[in-house]
């Protein structure tokens, strides 16, 4: 489960912008986790709980914004959603390995005091 990893990255990186910015504790942390990411959510959210204990975020709560897969149709011209895991313009059917967003694993945000 990779998603232990990915989230202990996250929170040593808010850990690190905490003590940096004089903060002691850490409230609240915000992901934007893409479709295409390969992260599966909840275990993101199990992974949080385990890797926040006897943290300064012990207790913090855990936001995760969803960012769609969007990918781009050089035949059409146009940007479209595909449905996932095939990744074909819904338009002309035409497979697309133009991949504009989706891919993301981002710490957007920490609230800390």
């Amino acid at each position: 489960m990779h998603e232990v990893g990915v989230m202990q990255q996250a929170l040593d990186i808010a850990v690190e912008n905490a003590r940096r910015s004089g903060g002691e504790r850490i409230h609240r942390m915000t992901l934007r986790i893409g479709d295409l990411s390969g992260v599966v959510p909840e275990a993101l959210s199990f992974a949080f709980d385990v890797v926040t204990q006897d943290t300064p975020a012990e207790g913090a709560e855990l936001i995760l914004e969803r960012v769609p897969a969007l990918c781009y149709c050089s035949t059409c011209q146009r940007t479209f959603e595909p449905a996932i895991p095939i990744l074909d313009c819904p338009t002309c059917s035409c497979p697309s390995g133009d991949i504009r967003q989706g891919r993301e694993i981002d710490l957007t945000s920490v609230e800390i005091s």
